[in-house]
């Protein structure tokens, strides 16, 4: 038997919906630093929150990365 798929809807309120994305996006850049370290690639996660404000996770320089 297996797993029921979980429906994703945005949530409404704003408070909840500010820690979830603060807790998947720790979540997120773990899961990039794991990728880069066990792969040995040069990584980066760019998220652009709903305040227009940008985080950023790399395991090299953005810009070198980028410009390669």
């Amino acid at each position: 038997m297996g797993r029921r798929k979980i429906e994703i809807e945005p949530l409404e309120d704003d408070r909840n919906r500010s820690v979830t994305f603060v807790k998947r996006k720790a979540g997120l850049f773990k899961k990039a630093y794991e990728l880069s370290v066990l792969c040995e690639v040069d990584l980066a996660v760019i998220i652009v929150g709903s305040n227009n404000k940008v985080y950023e996770f790399s395991s090299v320089d953005t810009r070198e990365l980028l410009n390669s």
